[in-house]
């Protein structure tokens, strides 16, 4: 990346950036930091991933995508200069991966948009990612938990080293609630760069949400802290995102926001936090029988996400559930016990999984209850028929386990209803 970046005169450094890594909320937290500083009158990228159902959703900003010209120009740019490539001179002889080109792609495209501030979240990981050639003005950390084990280590030790790479010399940074381990990392790492370090459980003084289909009402309270920055009073809007989690989520990304601008008010914050929006998370699609999507996919992240759920229909209930192979199954299926129909396929072609290790703990818990349990690896089929199912007996849905099954679910939404623009908006 340093190598490919170098070669475009380093459209990385033309902007200000901010870093955001972690296990979850980390995208939450970008769309919510680039409204904001929409909010406060500068244009805003944002870099984010995975997409549900446009590739532009990945390279965006707080507008909204970029115009065909835009990125049609950014592409004008790339590839001649990368075809052009002598491959011995690649560092190590390798060619550039997918995601480092859609990596480089988005630097190019803010460059000629000439935003003011990009924001920019890691594929995973964080020391290693491809992102990992900004010198931003600020980095974030969100929760950390066990996941991509085979890339990033074994404990939640190692992982979070590898998110903590994220973070530069002298170069403030913001992270949300951490288990012991994980903050143990980020704080000894924090300390050899001299970073000033915020961790918001320390902070926030007082935070509430309360959750209805018709949004999310939050309330936050910070400490004032010598090094921090000054509210003159809390913040209180209301959330787009549903999930009741995501007030954490708007806490950390507005104390950053107010630390890098100080002279934005509560309102311009309060503003942005509720312009902000990302489809799959808790994204609610109304109508006589809702339909849930949400990509978690471990098992405190699918815990938050059922909190909500639950809370908001309690009852009889739908589940349809995929995960890739690497994801502990065992301990996620033991959290669906209160739905009446289980839905069990693969989360589409892309990603690897294991039906067979999926199943086995559905079958052992739900086999012989009171539940509808359904396993049909043919996803194409699965998913039509849990909608269908769901509609005849009027209850709720919830799809989750994997941003790819949500981008499944809403590609047939969209087939059916022929409303993209209402199902991604």
């Amino acid at each position: 990346m340093e190598f490919l970046v170098a070669r475009f005169k380093n459209p990385e450094k033309k902007y200000n950036t901010v870093h955001i890594a972690g296990s979850k909320g980390k995208g939450s937290v970008s769309a919510m930091l680039t409204q904001i500083f929409s909010a406060a009158g500068y244009t805003a990228g944002l870099y984010t991933s995975p997409h549900i159902l446009d590739f532009t959703e990945r390279v965006s900003s707080a507008a909204g995508i970029f115009s065909d010209e835009m990125y049609g120009k950014a592409s004008d740019l790339l590839v001649p200069l990368v075809e052009s490539i002598i491959p011995e001179n690649l560092p190590g002889g390798n060619e550039p991966t997918w995601f480092e080109l859609v990596t480089l792609f988005a630097f190019l495209t803010f460059r000629e948009a000439v935003v003011d501030w990009a924001v920019i979240e890691t594929g995973m990981g964080g020391r290693l990612d491809a992102t990992n050639v900004i010198t931003p003005a600020a980095s974030i950390i969100t929760p950390i938990e066990m996941e991509h084990m085979e890339f990033l280590g074994d404990t939640l030790g190692k992982i979070a080293g590898e998110k903590a790479g994220i973070i530069k010399h002298h170069t403030p940074v913001f992270v949300s609630p951490q288990q012991e381990e994980a903050l143990k990392v980020l704080t000894d790492a924090a300390k050899y760069h001299s970073s000033p370090f915020f961790y918001m459980q320390d902070i926030i003084s007082s935070i509430s949400s309360e959750t209805s289909q018709e949004g999310n009402f939050i309330f936050i309270e910070y400490k004032q802290i010598p090094e921090g920055p000054v509210f003159s009073r809390p913040l209180s809007t209301r959330l787009r995102f549903l999930n009741e989690i995501q007030a954490q989520n708007a806490a950390i990304a507005a104390y950053t926001a107010k630390f890098l601008l100080p002279d934005i008010t509560e309102s311009m914050i309060e503003t942005g936090l509720s312009r902000a929006w990302l489809p799959g998370r808790f994204e609610l699609i109304p109508g006589d029988v809702p339909i849930v999507l949400d990509g978690a996919h471990t098992v405190k992240s699918i815990s938050t996400t059922l909190t909500t759920f639950k809370k908001l229909f309690p009852g009889n209930n739908h589940l349809l559930f995929a995960c890739a192979a690497d994801k502990n199954v065992d301990a996620i299926a033991e959290l669906f016990h209160s739905f009446s129909e289980i839905t069990i396929t693969k989360p589409g072609d892309f990603k690897e999984t294991d039906m067979e290790k999926i199943s086995r703990p559905f079958l052992e818990l739900y086999g012989s209850r009171k539940v509808t349990l359904t396993i049909n690896e043919d996803y194409q089929k699965a998913i039509p028929d849990a909608i269908l199912s769901a509609y005849q007996k009027k209850i709720p849905l919830l799809v989750i386990g994997s941003f790819y099954l949500v981008s499944e679910v809403k590609k047939i939404l969209v087939h059916r209803t022929g409303d993209q623009e209402n199902l991604y908006r």
